[in-house]
């Protein structure tokens, strides 16, 4: 059994993504919507707690993970010549992986 992300595998694990991300967006607004911090602090302190912090990075995972499908499964379709396609895969793997680092310093730095 191979264990590339393709085909139906692909298709569930960004499809799990997607709705995490979408009851995260929900949970987010419906919290700022009933009971916005009312300083930065508060807001700090909201992210900072571990069920939060813990709930930002699984989102910030599942963003990378749904963007990193979708667009290897364009490339795979469009970029018909191999070392290009190659090229273009790492450029976005390499883009991915940086804004993935980026947030966890920004995560780190929070707690």
């Amino acid at each position: 059994m191979s264990r590339q992300l393709s085909g139906f595998r692909a298709w569930l694990w960004q499809r799990a993504s997607a709705i995490y991300l979408a009851g995260f967006i929900a949970y987010v607004l419906a919290w700022l919507i009933v009971a916005p911090p009312v300083d930065h602090e508060a807001l700090r302190n909201w992210l900072g707690g571990r069920g939060m912090w813990l709930a930002t990075a699984l989102f910030f995972l599942a963003l990378l993970l749904h963007a990193w499908i979708g667009v290897r499964d364009v490339i795979l379709d469009y970029v018909k010549p191999a070392p290009l396609r190659l090229a273009v895969l790492a450029a976005v793997f390499v883009f991915l992986l940086t804004c993935g680092l980026w947030v966890a310093s920004i995560l780190v730095g929070l707690l």
